[in-house]
């Protein structure tokens, strides 16, 4: 059997025979992408799946009461990012206009040359 490419990373690498889909190789970081689309997939197609990591992070956050709030106390520059993060989702999510100099942008000269007005 010979090379495949990994869907990730883009190296070529000897699929197992065991596993006749294996389109990532076993590389960690690939890895670890190939079970995060995975979840995601699940969570949006499986209800059951939804609705039981939705009861195990709320049994972890009973028994872990201040987690969040110490956490927050012990990286105030983590906490602030995503506060402005939080509102940027917020004001999506309603539809009003965002604030330009808060977005990184992936090609700043194109902004510039169309003179999009801020709010």
């Amino acid at each position: 059997m010979g090379q495949i490419q990994c869907s990730h990373c883009g190296g070529f690498f000897p699929p197992s025979p065991r596993h006749k889909n294996q389109t990532y190789c076993m590389k960690p970081q690939c890895r670890r992408v190939r079970r995060a689309a995975w979840q995601r997939h699940k969570m949006k197609t499986d209800p059951d799946y939804r609705l039981n990591q939705g009861l195990s992070q709320k049994q972890w956050a009973g028994a872990n009461a201040g987690y969040w709030k110490a956490y927050r106390r012990k990286n105030p520059d983590k906490a602030e990012r995503n506060r402005i993060l939080q509102t940027i989702r917020n004001r999506k999510a309603r539809g009003q206009r965002l604030d330009p100099s808060l977005i990184a942008k992936m090609d700043a000269l194109r902004v510039n040359i169309l003179k999009i007005p801020t709010p």
